[in-house]
């Protein structure tokens, strides 16, 4: 732990003179990244750990020594055998993606790097790499650590980065080398520097770091500061600069990107969640059935008559030990009904989620052609909390844009031009080349268009590179000269100058401080850049002063529509605004162009202006402000232009459906919040309907939070008159729809208000309120850990939604970690999100199938398997808790032990194991086309208590009639044939038999879905249990100490009224399930109800078929449901035309 709040670093380990002051040399950790959970020595113990926290296992670890050390009715094999399986499968699988977590992460840290030693270069393994190492990065390697640079290959001792799987911006960062050392250019002169870096311990910020460097010159020192500008971080990439020299100063675990990490927690689903409380229900039942069972066979031996026969009278001393005696009764009733906790049911389920997350691998239509990606599953311990997912929180660069610029048109005064194709690259002639919208300009316009067209060309930072090819693509535009392309820290830059490149002005180079342009005549005009005023978030413009050859000096400026037109005092403003408002609206992203003429008088005011601010210590940034708001005024307006981040394909339409099966989304980005507003207005996050509410650092500066708080709350409650917003509200036409934006300085104000501030304890919940009500929010200018607070702070509020996280790069990693599901996107942002994803998906869009196919079916299957175990695990025990009513609670089992340790291994595993892998209840294209399927599962409604109360009902019921049912007719059938008496062997025989085929044909009534492979299943397990039990009793077993089992089997089919009896009790047991499902389905419908109906009863009506596969479903209830609704089907009609009008193109 670093006690020291500030850390020193030797560079290249050398120590500083004698004289200066003494630093405690600390030990810092090397370069590895870790993010696998268990190591080669830890895993056994540390995955028993893990694995007994669950109730079930630890309960049956219990159980299984319970039946060790005392005498008990059944074998300890019965419940050790099967927990020994379920430990194992779960190690296995959980030992072998953390095995793929340690090979992602070896490859991270065996990459080899070049550090500077004894002034020559040498490889190391990244994990090798010491902080204080100085290290030589060559362009397109990323750094292995976060390092200061030393100096680079350019002579202005510049470099620059990309840091798009940091943050998300794929555009290039100038970073600058420390002054006193840019000029150490090789090996052996960057090894003769000698000095100390001061700075301070790791801390997550990404854009904040604070330090000094010492450099000993002989015998005095120099001391500079260091900022954000000196510190490359790990996972930045290095571009066109061809190498550089860093010290390493945080690394491993300490380096930003890790820091911005957060801890991976086992992530636990809701259907988890249900699963432990029925385990905890059936737990009490469990023990109020052994100590009823306990105190009645006390009760019944206190009566003298029926204490033991006279040959085996307990003794005075046996007589005395009541509690010792009453203890082991008691625990030798509860490993009796032991069974009805279905231990059997975590292997199934964890077999369910292992095999059933295939099913997304093997989705062809969530693979990607393009990048020949399919969908990756990292965890398959959540897929049915794909189908419950309530909150979508995703990121916008990458996630839902393509994060390609594209130049769409430019307006000069009132004039469009929209550059039309390039054909052999040769721009075509003026009428041609441009496509004009309105009448073709006068000689006057004609210099206002060139005068626009130069101002794009000289007004950005952008760079360009000459290079034949990169990556083997070709860039840029051949004009017979060697191919050029841009590149610059906005992506709309590039955008802007290609596109004036197409409409006939090319922006050749800046070079010596002149930049060079070549015009429509082909001729190369120079201008000598004099100022840049660079761009900020707040003015939200730039501007340069240029002079051109004649002498003139021009101001031009760039901006944002709100911050150039109040700064206009001519130009032709209102047909420009008309364009730009009609731009932002189509989602385009708008800059506005002016300028001024300036005199050499107020060019030297300008200069003066500028030097003073430049050169203030303190308050430096204010004062540049000022200057810069001093020289931008009295500008001509010029035109505008619009620039397009391409939506990726189909994002609007995939938003679309998420809000309609009743998801909220939320867009969480680092970008600018016009930019983020018209991405989200593109993707139809925002409709043209919905008001915008604004949560932002201008707002909060002209009035206090607390106050805008209160007004947003009032605004949206007054209007929801405090009734919540739920079903269809968000599209109904009566309501106002609301979306809220807020940035990322505000949403920290919210989250940490001030001391003084009384009324801030409840801004969290405000804020939550004023959320809820709105039907999308945009959080922009967010930092990574931000992202994931606010994830947090939606999970933690009072209705405990279920939410998932969407992103592209690792400034996304932190939300998905957080988020009940991560999903990564494979975009060009590196890996990072993928790796720490739960699942990842080539594009958003794939997102839809995912969570409206996938993980609906997913969670159908699992409640369904659920409360399948429960329900077959009472009607096996229950019968055994009333036979030791008739057997003087002694203690008898009603079942042979094979078929106690069978019954949940093999008898009854895979029917339902398959089910839940391939049911599918409704039709795939049917889920997709109606997303509002999806809030028929939404909020865990298939493990809802009436629900699970109604199967374990069903299940004692099943038990009763099994129990008493074979009871009576045995009572009257005492003979066989040939006048031998029935055993209690064979009693419970028959009650087994019974019970095995009933629960295997109440599964088969409730699958939809039918392939070979499950009548191949159902029909086989029937028959093994009828194999079984034939060669069990009809062999005389060497290795049992008992031949109780010997012929029963083939005994009892011997006797007719057996044969009749079997059929009797099934059909009673299933009897009134199948008419509840009847009645209820012809009374009171669910939308998926009446459209599994609707694709039964094949009328003319139905538009969407339902697959033949799905028809030939053996679904008792829904034929019953085709008789009884017959009757009612035109009321019927109308209702279900309400619900689903696509389902009916036109009437009966």
């Amino acid at each position: 732990i670093n006690w020291v709040d500030s850390r020193t670093i030797y560079i290249g380990h050398k120590e500083p003179p004698p004289g200066t002051e003494a630093f405690i040399q600390q030990r810092f950790p090397d370069n590895r990244i870790v993010s696998s959970k268990y190591t080669f020595w830890n895993f056994i113990p540390k995955n028993l750990f893990e694995q007994f926290r669950r109730v079930a296992n630890f309960y049956f670890l219990i159980i299984f020594l319970v039946q060790l050390i005392i005498d008990t009715p059944t074998s300890p094999i019965t419940s050790g055998l099967p927990l020994f399986f379920v430990i194992t499968v779960t190690a296995i699988k959980q030992g072998y993606e953390d095995w793929l977590r340690h090979k992602a992460d070896n490859a991270v840290n065996r990459c080899p790097v070049h550090v500077v030693q004894h002034g020559k270069i040498v490889r190391k393994q990244s994990r090798k790499l010491r902080v204080g190492d100085v290290v030589l990065v060559k362009e397109d390697e990323s750094f292995p650590c976060d390092l200061v640079l030393l100096s680079t290959s350019r002579d202005d001792g510049t470099c620059y980065v990309t840091t798009a799987s940091l943050d998300g911006e794929s555009s290039h960062k100038t970073y600058y080398a420390v002054q006193d050392t840019k000029a150490y250019n090789t090996e052996k002169e960057v090894d003769a520097i000698h000095a100390t870096i001061e700075c301070e311990q790791p801390q997550p910020d990404l854009y904040k770091f604070v330090g000094r460097i010492n450099v000993y010159m002989g015998n005095e020192s120099v001391a500079r500061p260091l900022g954000s500008e000196n510190l490359l971080l790990r996972g930045a990439t290095l571009k066109n600069t061809s190498y550089i020299y860093a010290v390493a100063i945080y690394s491993g675990m300490e380096t930003k990107m890790a820091l911005n990490y957060q801890s991976k927690s086992q992530k636990r689903s809701a259907v988890e969640k249900s699963m432990n409380a029925y385990l905890l229900v059936y737990l009490c039942i469990l023990i109020s059935k052994a100590i009823i069972n306990t105190a009645l066979k006390y009760v019944w031996q206190a009566d003298p008559n029926r204490d033991e026969p006279w040959y085996n009278h307990r003794t005075e001393t046996e007589r005395q030990r009541h509690l010792i005696r009453a203890f082991t009764d008691f625990l030798a009733f509860m490993v009796l009904f032991n069974y009805i906790i279905p231990v059997s049911m975590y292997v199934t389920v964890e077999m369910q989620k292992f095999l059933g997350s295939y099913f997304i691998m093997w989705d062809d239509e969530m693979m990607d052609e393009e990048l020949g990606e399919r969908a990756v599953v990292n965890t398959s311990d959540l897929n049915e909390e794909l189908g419950q997912v309530e909150y979508v929180f995703t990121d916008k660069t990458g996630t839902l844009t393509e994060n390609n610029m594209e130049f769409i048109e430019c307006c000069v005064d009132g004039h469009v031009y929209v550059p039309q194709v390039i054909c052999n690259g040769q721009v075509l002639p003026d009428a041609v080349g441009m496509d004009m919208i309105d009448t073709s300009p006068g000689p006057d316009a004609r210099e206002r268009e060139e005068l626009f067209f130069r101002a794009l060309c000289l007004c950005h930072t952008v760079q360009v590179k000459e290079e034949e090819t990169v990556d083997g693509i070709k860039h840029g535009i051949h004009q017979g000269k060697s191919t050029s392309f841009y590149i610059s820290s906005s992506p709309d830059e590039v955008a802007l100058v290609e596109g004036m490149k197409r409409l006939g002005f090319t922006y050749l180079r800046l070079k010596d401080g002149q930049m060079e342009i070549l015009n429509r005549e082909d001729e190369i005009e120079k201008f000598e850049l004099l100022e840049v005023l660079t761009f900020d978030s707040v003015r939200r413009r730039m501007s340069v002063i240029v002079k051109a050859n004649t002498g003139e000096l021009y101001l031009f400026c760039k901006g944002a529509d709100s911050s150039i037109f109040p700064r206009v005092v001519s130009g032709k403003v209102d047909q420009i605004r008309a364009r730009v408002e009609q731009n932002a609206v189509e989602g385009l992203r708008t800059l506005c162009v002016a300028y001024r003429h300036l005199s050499p008088e107020q060019y030297e005011e300008v200069c003066h202006l500028l030097s003073d601010a430049k050169l203030a210590l303190q308050d430096r940034d204010r004062r540049l402000a000022e200057a810069y708001d001093l020289i931008e005024k009295d500008l001509i307006l010029l035109g505008a232009t619009a620039v397009e981040d391409r939506l990726q394909e189909k994002a609007a339409d995939t938003i679309e459906s998420l809000h309609k099966a009743g998801m909220k989304v939320w867009v969480l980005t680092g970008d600018k919040m016009e930019t983020a507003a018209a991405t989200c207005y593109a993707s139809k996050l925002f409709r043209r309907s919905t008001q915008i509410l604004e949560l932002t650092t201008k707002r909060t500066e002209e009035q206090s939070l607390h106050d805008v708080l209160f007004d947003l709350s009032r605004t949206v409650l007054r209007q929801h008159g405090d009734m919540t917003r739920d079903t269809f509200s968000s599209f109904s036409g009566d309501c106002t729809d609301y979306g809220l934006i807020i940035d990322g300085a505000t949403l920290s104000a919210v989250m940490r208000p001030n001391q003084d501030d009384l009324n801030s304890g409840n801004y969290k919940e405000i804020f939550l309120e004023i959320c809820r009500n709105c039907s999308a929010v945009l959080c922009c200018r967010m930092a990574p850990l931000q992202k994931a607070q606010i994830v947090k702070l939606i999970k933690a509020s009072k209705e405990h939604p279920i939410t998932l996280a969407v992103g592209d790069g690792a400034n996304d990693v932190s939300m998905i970690l957080e988020a009940h599901v991560g999903i990564g996107i494979m975009g060009k942002e590196g890996r990072q999100a993928v790796r720490n994803s739960d699942y990842a998906v080539p594009k958003f869009k794939h997102l839809k199938k995912m969570l409206l196919v996938h993980g609906h079916y997913y969670y159908i299957r699992i409640s369904e398997l659920v409360q399948y175990f429960f329900y077959k695990n009472v009607c096996f025990i229950f019968p055994q808790f009333l036979y030791q009513f008739f057997c003087g609670f002694s203690q008898q089992p009603l079942y042979d032990t094979a078929y106690l340790t069978l019954y949940n291994i093999s008898f009854t595993s895979l029917p339902i194991l398959l089910y839940s892998l391939i049911e599918q209840h409704i039709n795939m294209d049917i889920l997709k086309k109606d997303p509002t399927l999806y809030r028929d599962i939404s909020k865990n409604s298939l493990l809802r208590w009436p629900i699970f109360i109604y199967w374990t009902i069903l299940g004692v019921y099943d038990a009763i009639v099994m129990f008493f049912g074979a009871y009576f007719l045995f009572d009257n059938t005492t003979f066989t044939s040939n006048g031998q008496m029935f055993g209690n062997w064979t009693f419970g025989t028959l009650v087994f038999t019974v019970l095995v085929f009933t629960v295997t044909f109440k599964l088969a009534l409730d699958t939809h879905y039918w392939t070979w492979i499950n009548h191949f299943v159902i029909w086989g397990s029937l028959i093994f249990f009828v194999v079984f039990s034939l060669l069990w009793g009809g062999i005389i077993w060497p290795f049992l100490n008992y031949q109780r089992m010997y012929y029963v089997f083939m005994q009892m089919l011997s006797s007719g009224p057996a044969w009749l009896s079997i059929i009797l009790l099934i059909t009673a047991s299933l009897l009134p399930d199948v008419l509840k499902k009847v009645i209820w389905r012809s009374l009171w419908p669910t939308t998926t109800e009446r459209i599994q109906v609707s694709g039964e009863t094949k009328t003319p009506a139905t538009a969407t078929r339902v697959s033949r596969r799905d028809a030939n479903c053996a679904d008792v209830s829904i034929h019953s449901v085709r008789l009884s609704i017959v009757g009612s089907f035109s009321s019927f009609h109308v209702n279900l035309k309400l619900k689903h009008p696509f389902l009916f193109c036109h009437n009966f």
